[in-house]
């Protein structure tokens, strides 16, 4: 009796402790299963164009904004092996995003004759489908500016996109599930020569999914199961800015309006600080930036360009006293003929760059008001400088200034019906000014005409006129 008892009690201790075990590791796959995400938002990086930090910095951006979407993702970056570790270390420290380190896929259609050598690294966006710990990924271009959250991408199937163009689906965001099988046979094609119309993943991509045009569009199953085959993503997943401009706001009538992508030429692109209000929504993408990145690096250099332009502004009023000593021959020479023509040559170019220069010393991705206060600002210290060396009247050669800060008012109002309204109204302020600042510079060259020299000729003293004398 005592020996079934004693059996028994082991039998009892051994299936409490499979029981606890069972729990045990219960607990653990329910803690991987919850911490896991099922799904990635991915973009790609790589180098090798005039405008590699631009791309970094929006892509920060677009990673942050998803972030504080709180979408249910991962937030993937697919980064050739040549970023710079920096950057990398970033993203992943203080953006906690996921860095994945790729070699760069070799690009066959570099010898097309239509190929574009900023499109040689975008084949690095077919990696999308190695990334198998995925179920769905939605891979986007650095230019996309989300409204809300768009996890229920993720319910599409093997492959779906937005129809841009009527028989082209735009590659800037696509949904697909990852395989080896479908990347190894795209690299395959690659190797093959697949047709590819523009030697991007724009044409690849076309070229190896051509059905999609003939394929149903996608709505979301309300039960949240996802969906097998290939569709059309509705027009709201991919707005083009271009539409945008022509009514000044949006009207999309099929899927969420959710959002907004850039596709247009690469210097029009929302992060320049120029971009506004030449282009309405670049506002937009830098409210995002503020809120989720900010401007700490760029703020520096704004700093130190603001000292120097406002030295410079000091220098030149200190300095123009002196200037205006310089004494003028009253005789006609024939001689001299030629120094004004050379001096109408000079003074004309100084301005010029005294408009040009400093809208290329500005940071790029810096904020659109801080930027153009930046170039107003530097705009007229150079200024300033050939108002003093020519000694002409400052209305003379700032007139452009006040010009350029007068068309961004125009085009900065915000009550405009539509597009073709605004135009309008920039055009009619630009008819206006032309004749104004035709003006303005045919007065600063008379007074260029009356003086014949800029400075006393040799053997001839130099007189100072008694207004003069006060400095």
């Amino acid at each position: 009796m005592v020996e079934r008892w004693r059996r028994i009690a082991i039998l009892v201790v051994v299936l409490i402790t499979t029981l606890q075990f069972w729990a045990a590791s219960a607990g653990d796959v329910a803690t991987v299963t919850i911490g896991r995400k099922r799904n990635a938002y991915a973009a790609m990086m790589y180098m090798g164009t005039p405008r590699d930090y631009e791309f970094y910095v929006a892509t920060r951006v677009m990673m942050r904004s998803l972030s504080k979407l709180k979408v249910d993702a991962d937030l993937v970056v697919i980064a050739s092996v040549d970023v710079p570790v920096e950057w990398v270390r970033t993203m992943k420290e203080e953006d906690k995003v996921k860095v994945l380190t790729v070699e760069n896929v070799k690009n066959p259609y570099e010898q097309q004759k239509n190929f574009n050598v900023r499109f040689k690294l975008t084949l690095n966006k077919l990696y999308a489908w190695s990334l198998v710990e995925y179920d769905r990924v939605v891979m986007l271009d650095s230019d996309n500016l989300f409204l809300q959250k768009t996890d229920e991408l993720f319910q599409c199937g093997q492959f779906c996109a937005v129809f841009i163009n009527p028989c082209i689906f735009h590659t800037g965001l696509f949904v697909l599930q990852p395989s080896m099988t479908v990347f190894k046979d795209m690299l395959h094609e690659l190797e093959v020569g697949r047709s590819n119309p523009d030697g991007a993943d724009q044409g690849f991509l076309a070229s190896y999914f051509s059905d999609l045009l003939d394929r149903p569009m996608f709505h979301p199953p309300i039960n949240g199961t996802k969906l097998e085959g290939t569709y059309r993503l509705p027009l709201g997943y991919q707005m083009d800015a271009s539409y945008y401009y022509l009514k000044l706001r949006w009207s999309i009538p099929c899927g969420p309006n959710s959002v907004i992508t850039f596709p247009s030429a690469p210097w029009f692109k929302p992060w320049y600080w120029w971009s506004w209000p030449v282009l309405p929504l670049g506002l937009s993408w830098h409210e995002q930036r503020r809120r989720n990145l900010g401007y700490n690096t760029e703020l520096p250099v704004m700093l130190i360009q603001v000292i120097i332009y406002i030295g410079i502004i000091a220098v030149t009023r200190l300095a123009h006293p002196n200037l205006s000593k310089l004494c003028y021959n009253p005789r006609s020479e024939k001689g001299l003929a030629s120094l004004h023509s050379m001096l109408k040559v000079v003074v004309v170019w100084s301005l010029i760059a005294a408009y040009a220069v400093p809208f290329f010393l500005v940071p790029r991705t810096i904020h659109p008001i801080l930027g153009w206060s930046l170039y107003l600002l530097g705009a007229a210290s150079l200024t300033s400088i050939a108002i003093s060396t020519f000694l002409l009247q400052p209305m003379q050669l700032l007139t452009p200034w006040f010009g350029l800060l007068g068309a961004l008012g125009v085009m900065a109002y915000p009550w405009y019906s539509d597009g073709v309204v605004r135009a309008l109204a920039l055009f009619g302020y630009s008819f206006c000014c032309a004749p104004i600042l035709w003006t303005q510079l045919m007065k600063a060259m008379g007074c260029l005409q009356e003086r014949e020299a800029f400075f006393p000729r040799l053997g001839e003293a130099t007189q100072v006129s008694e207004f003069n004398k006060l400095y």
